[in-house]
């Protein structure tokens, strides 16, 4: 079993998150309840904080409103995923969607980047946790599922780039 430190750990879910063009956001509504959707990601900053436009008068806002946990999934077909858990933040900063729109928005917010109905959601990432069988990690993840089916063990991807927890 291969280890790795907790800064390679890091830079990876970093690396891997930024690839999302889509998640699941996940909150709780009024009858604390887990509430999903997908939403594009307009950015992901260094650190690894998230932003979203939604519209002001949505479930998703009240939600973050009450309760400002929130925890995103990502998954690129069989061979990327991640989660994250975090806490919410509403922003009404018109120069922030300014700098974070892309004409994509419009579908959604017909007025454009001064659409006076859009909401910033800011996600202040707490931990994550990945795993990635893309690339290089796919050749070691079919290698290591080849030797564990042979010998009746299970594989081991306990390499930090298949498979890691951070804190953020």
């Amino acid at each position: 079993m291969s280890t790795s430190s907790t800064a390679d750990r890091r830079e990876h879910f970093l690396s891997l998150l930024k690839q999302f063009e889509t998640v699941m956001l996940v909150t709780l509504n009024s009858e604390h309840e887990f509430h999903g959707r997908p939403m594009a990601v307009a950015a992901v900053e260094p650190d690894g904080r998230l932003w979203f436009l939604t519209g002001k008068d949505t479930g998703k806002v009240h939600e973050i409103e009450v309760d400002s946990h929130a925890y995103l999934t990502a998954q690129e077909g069989n061979s990327a995923f991640l989660t994250l858990s975090g806490r919410a933040s509403l922003i009404d900063d018109r120069e922030k969607v300014q700098e974070l729109w892309d004409e994509g928005f419009k579908v959604w917010f017909p007025g454009g980047k001064d659409d006076p109905n859009i909401e910033l959601i800011s996600i202040l990432p707490e931990a994550g946790e990945y795993w990635d069988t893309t690339g290089g990690h796919k050749v070691k993840y079919l290698w290591e599922a080849a030797k564990a089916y042979v010998s009746g063990t299970v594989p081991d991807i306990d390499e930090p780039g298949q498979h890691g927890q951070v804190r953020l």
